[in-house]
């Protein structure tokens, strides 16, 4: 609630129309493909953002797998007069907002409250890499990072009558993956996400710059929930950050995988309707697997395989048991999971397939631009540049566990999980 462009926008409209404030959420259960671990996670949140809105005479209401026939009939039925919507990047949200504009006759509105410079002001295409976007981007830092004006109580209250939302209802929903177990390290909702923060800079980031890439120490940030399901601000992060007592050179390593490196996997979704599969790699990536399609893989693996945690490679199935049993991975193996995906496949469209459906499925954190992005530079060279030529991976760059030894300690990392 806090924090929040579109509902600082909205708000500002109602009280000008001098009508009531609404927040409704959409919550989809992606055709049953949602795990235990997301679902109860957004809810703890949920239920915290229900009663922090009611303290701002705010009312909450939620909507499941509505269409948007549904949206529209939910506003007619409500007598709506203006539409506010979050900004995402993604093609199915990006598919249902159009297609909400076309069965709806109000005013309708999109903030991107999800990024400091908004995605469509930062760049009007898609970027090459990181070092295109950083300039763009610093370049608008002045004009969009800057405090939040509070959000004052809503002076006009609903009259109307909404459905109570039934919480328990809602967490026991069929459709709910039971097999991805909830997870208990991380607690949900805004207070949780600001108590988190706050431990952070009071030391959680000091010696980010050199430790974040190796996964035996606690040193990334652990923001990545808060941030996917909304719980905290970005710019809240970044203005925190910004002018805390935190080293220099970690608080700008910090912001610039906070800032640039999350901006950028936004651009890509939002530019790339490819996102998610090899036609999204860009030009030489994809002449590049083409040539090396039919190379011999020495390893062969099924999903099955990859999900059970069954390679030759200890920290490989160290890496995927982390993300089975806890809902996360390290930032650094993340990425030499997704290249050894690619390696032990039949081709760079089933590595993109199954790396996507596993990180979907287990992350806490999953169905994000990050992860796709991420997933996209492993495999499919997406914001990187050619390499060295070498078989199946032909000059997309690889890691390797010896390459990996030389980083952190391997073997630690292998005994924690296996």
């Amino acid at each position: 609630m806090r924090d929040n462009w579109a509902l600082l926008f909205a708000a500002r409209i109602a009280k000008l129309k001098r009508a009531a404030l609404l927040v409704v959420l959409n919550l989809t259960t992606h055709n049953g493909k949602t795990g235990r671990r997301q679902w109860d996670f957004q809810i703890e949140g949920l239920i915290e953002l229900e009663q922090a809105l009611k303290k701002k005479n705010i009312t909450f209401c939620i909507l499941v797998d509505e269409d948007a026939e549904g949206t529209a009939k939910f506003i007619k039925k409500h007598d709506v007069g203006f539409l506010v919507t979050d900004f995402s990047p993604l093609r199915n949200d990006r598919k249902l907002l159009t297609s909400i504009a076309k069965h709806i006759e109000v005013p309708f509105a999109e903030v991107d409250a999800h990024n400091i410079v908004p995605c469509f002001a930062a760049s009007p295409k898609a970027e090459f890499g990181a070092h295109t976007l950083h300039p763009k981007i610093t370049k608008q830092l002045v004009k969009y990072l800057d405090e939040f004006p509070n959000l004052p109580a809503h002076p006009y209250a609903y009259k109307g009558s909404v459905e109570r939302i039934d919480w328990k209802k809602i967490s026991r929903l069929k459709g709910i993956d039971e097999s991805v177990k909830a997870i208990t390290w991380a607690k949900a909702g805004e207070r949780a996400a600001q108590a988190h923060l706050r431990r952070l800079l009071e030391g959680g980031l000091e010696g980010y710059s050199e430790n974040r890439n190796d996964p035996t120490l606690e040193a990334q940030s652990g923001l990545s929930p808060y941030l996917h399901f909304g719980m905290i601000s970005p710019q809240r992060v970044a203005l925190a950050v910004r002018s805390s007592n935190v080293p220099k050179k970690d608080r700008e390593a910090f912001l610039e995988e906070l800032i640039v490196r999350r901006e950028l996997s936004d651009n890509f979704c939002f530019y790339n309707p490819n996102y998610d599969n090899a036609e999204g790699f860009p030009d030489w990536g994809r002449k590049n697997h083409d040539k090396h399609r039919h190379d011999k893989r020495e390893y062969l693996y099924s999903l099955k395989e990859f999900e059970a945690g069954k390679t030759h490679d200890l920290l490989w199935n160290a890496a995927q048991v982390e993300l089975v049993e806890s809902g996360k991975m390290h930032g650094y193996l993340r990425m030499y999971w997704a290249k050894k995906i690619l390696e032990w496949t039949r081709n760079p469209e089933e590595a993109m397939k199954f790396a996507i459906h596993l990180n979907d499925k287990y992350s806490l954190d999953g169905r994000d631009p990050n992860g796709y992005a991420g997933i996209a530079w492993s495999i499919g060279g997406v914001h990187d540049r050619a390499w060295g030529e070498r078989a199946v991976y032909g000059k997309i760059r690889s890691m390797t566990f010896n390459g990996a030894k030389g980083k952190f300690d391997v073997k630690a990392y292998i005994k924690k999980w296996l």
